[in-house]
């Protein structure tokens, strides 16, 4: 079994890119005032979602391992 993810957005920080949803059209949506929201906020490790957070202009996005809390992305230093 592979790794499952907890998703997050900052909403403070999202701009409404839209990015994210053209990266990975399953994971997020915009609700009406163009805010990103995970569609599933724990799931399994998806590579999609991963590029959506590494292609988020505002690095809105963090996903961590649900389990332990440790993260993914943005990696820790």
């Amino acid at each position: 079994m592979g790794d499952r993810w907890h998703v997050e957005v900052d909403r403070s920080v999202c701009i409404g890119s839209g990015m994210c949803v053209s990266t990975a059209p399953g994971g997020f949506t915009l609700d009406t005032a163009r805010q990103s929201h995970p569609t599933a906020p724990e799931g399994d490790a998806n590579e999609q979602v991963l590029e959506a957070a590494e292609g988020c202009p505002v690095e809105a996005i963090t996903i961590t391992l649900a389990e332990s809390g440790e993260a993914v992305f943005p990696p820790e230093d």
